[in-house]
């Protein structure tokens, strides 16, 4: 069974003139599997992902994850779906300041209520994992941007959430931090079997999910899978968006 399946989703905003933001979208995501969703601005890309989240409402169709739909749970029930079935990976990081590196990752275990003795196992393991055990005494203003990102990952896994959706990752950071960080997901999502939703600009980092979803006008416009050769897959990303018609702003300068 699917982790995630999207059954014939539509998004339509009212107002003086109804705009459709999604026109019946379907597809499914594997346990473990990356996922990556683009399309040029506008094309219902971070609406997808707020349907996903339970951030917004559908107007017809489904999200089932975990074989549950969480727009179907009362209001306090979907908050705990969210904080125990769903992790978060944002372009600002979204950390809290006043707490150190450790304090910000065990955060969704503290709210829990987790034992300090499991929740010190977890935090141990994630952070040998992400390569960031060196940092965990410090605050977030004393760390890089990649290592900032990196604190987000470990703290959207280690609460071993169904779905991690990541909405632009990258679009904070330089070359070098993006390509860690982007190793750090792929390498979350083949070793820790996390399943990972996420939204990008970024070519390079698209080329590093398994499967990319191309949205335009709010409608499924093709999927691509990555195959051996991630080159060949970036370049095919590239072409893809050209042929969608983004605006240069929508492409990423960076290259391999």
């Amino acid at each position: 069974m699917p982790i995630l399946s999207v059954k014939h989703l539509s998004k339509i905003y009212e107002g003086k003139v109804a705009f459709q933001a999604l026109n019946n979208i379907h597809f499914n995501v594997a346990k473990g599997e990356f996922v990556g969703i683009m399309g040029p601005s506008g094309s219902g890309k971070t609406t997808l992902l707020n349907l996903i989240a339970t951030i917004d409402q559908p107007t017809a169709g489904e999200v089932i994850i975990g074989g549950r739909n969480p727009h179907l749970l009362s209001r306090s029930d979907t908050a705990l779906f969210r904080r125990r079935e769903l992790g978060f990976v944002f372009q600002h990081f979204n950390l809290l300041d006043t707490l150190t590196v450790e304090e910000n990752i065990v955060l969704p275990l503290t709210l829990e209520g987790m034992p300090l003795d499991e929740m010190g196992s977890r935090l141990s393991r994630i952070a040998d994992r992400l390569g960031i055990g060196s940092i965990l005494h410090k605050h977030t203003y004393e760390i890089s941007g990649g290592q900032m990102q990196r604190t987000a990952i470990a703290r959207a896994l280690i609460q071993e959430p169904s779905l991690i959706l990541a909405d632009e990752p990258t679009g904070n950071l330089d070359s070098r931090a993006s390509k860690e960080v982007m190793q750090t997901l792929s390498a979350s999502s083949k070793e820790a079997s996390a399943t990972i939703l996420m939204v990008t600009h970024d070519p390079v980092a698209a080329s590093y999910c398994d499967r990319v979803l191309f949205i335009k006008d709010g409608q499924l416009y093709n999927e691509m899978y990555c195959g051996d050769n991630r080159q060949a897959f970036f370049q095919k990303i590239i072409d893809m968006l050209a042929l969608l018609g983004g605006g240069s702003h929508d492409l990423s300068t960076i290259r391999f």
